[in-house]
Order: structure tokens, then sequence, then C-alpha cells
């Protein structure tokens, strides 16, 4: 067990108020548009397809049953709804949607703690950008990794993890050695940032790898996680430079 607590807020000069938007949106959606994850129709609407972002057109599909191709197990997936508007929207709507509440509390817990870090050095607008931009580019990563490894494309992806994980990647670059509070085996110690960061991407990392090996990926978008965290890398920069 790996959790962070908290990192050292003491040179915030600037109330985080599009992180608290963000997660408040993600909230909301979670609990009043999905139904905590029951409303099948909103949520497999605004889902990210990757063969509707690949064909350019909806695609509906009746109720299945399918096996997880890594635990064998078989479960019901509902189909695929009418999406009111382009399917290369859903990159964006998929942001906002989670799969079931251990995956929001998790992606949030982490916005929580690192967004306003990256907000302070960027300014409002700019951070609101950065997070779109991230979260875009780990949709797109999905897709091109599903298109690669030739996995099922009509299983949609949804989820903050792409934004969050180029927030991570900022935080890495910006703040290295910041000490962030994690809990480890019932344990609270302080570790440097290099490292609790580290150690979540080295698990998507190696996740990915079991994934394009043949490993199964769980139905967890692990491309998308990477593809974000490469992109906050790329990005962070320009995106708190003085102008």
């Amino acid at each position: 067990m790996f959790i962070p607590l908290g990192d050292d807020n003491s040179d915030r000069r600037i109330q985080p108020i599009v992180n608290y938007a963000l997660i408040g949106v993600n909230l909301l959606v979670f609990f009043l548009l999905q139904g905590m994850g029951e409303n099948h129709r909103f949520t497999y609407a605004f889902s990210t397809v990757p063969q509707e972002i690949v064909t350019g057109r909806d695609i509906v599909t009746q109720p299945d049953t399918v096996t997880d191709p890594a635990t064998g197990a078989r479960f019901r997936m509902p189909g695929l709804e009418p999406t009111p508007l382009s399917v290369y929207l859903t990159l964006i709507t998929a942001l906002f949607m989670h799969g079931g509440l251990m995956h929001l509390l998790g992606n949030m817990l982490y916005l929580y703690i690192f967004g306003d870090n990256i907000e302070n050095e960027m300014g409002h607008g700019r951070y609101l950008v950065f997070y779109l931009a991230c979260g875009l580019l780990a949709s797109l990563a999905h897709v091109f990794t599903s298109v690669t490894i030739g996995a099922n494309l009509l299983i949609p992806s949804l989820g903050a993890s792409g934004a969050i994980s180029g927030i991570l990647a900022g935080y890495l670059l910006l703040h290295p050695k910041r000490r962030v509070r994690v809990l480890v085996l019932r344990h609270i110690m302080q570790v440097p940032a290099i490292v609790a960061i580290g150690v979540w991407f080295a698990f998507q990392l190696i996740s990915g790898l079991g994934m394009l090996s043949g490993g199964g990926g769980g139905g967890v978008a692990y491309g998308a996680h990477i593809g974000g965290f490469v992109a906050g890398l790329l990005l962070v920069k320009f995106f708190t430079l003085k102008f």
C-alpha cells in the first residue's frame, strides 16, 4: 500500500479555484449524471470508444457477455449508446467520468494533492488548458495504443487518469524534491516527490508493458496514463513561461 496524503503548500500564492472546480465537476458528473455508475445510457454515450475515433462515426451496439482476458471472468457489458454530439468530443467528455467510486476517489486524491501546486505555477487559465491538453493527448494515446496492439476497439474508456498523469509529470519536473506525506504499510512518512510520483509511474509502466506483451490490460487504459505523463513532461515548461 502506497498512498499520498499531502504535500508542502507553504509557497502557494493563489487559491486553486480551477483545481477545486475540476474536482467538483468530476464529483457532480459521477453522482448526478452517471448515477454512481448505474446510468449506463449516459456513461456509454459519452465515453471514448477507439473505433469511433478511428472511423469518425457513432457506433451503437447491443449488450453482450464478454470475458476479461486477465482474469477469465465473464460479465455483462452494456451496449454502446448513441452519442448526441461529435464522437471526437468524447475525447474530452470521457475525462470527467469514472468507472466506479474507488476509481473516482483515487483520481481526485491525486488531483487534490498535486494539482494545486501546478495551478499556482501556471495561473488559473493556463492550468485549465494544460489539464485539458494532457487529457486530450492521453485519450489519443489510448486510441493509438489500442489500435497498435490489436485490442478490442469497441471497449469504451473513461476517467481523469490521463489528465492527472500530466499533472504528476509537471509536478515532478517543477518540484522533484518537495516533500510528500505518504502512507506505506500502515506507516506515515515523508518522501521526495520524485519518489512518490516515481513509484506511481513505475507501476503504470510495468502494467502497460504487461498489456503490450499480451498479458491483458484488465480494462485499464495504461496507454492513456503513460501518454498523459509524457504530454505533461513536454508541455509543462511552455505553460510556465512568463510572457
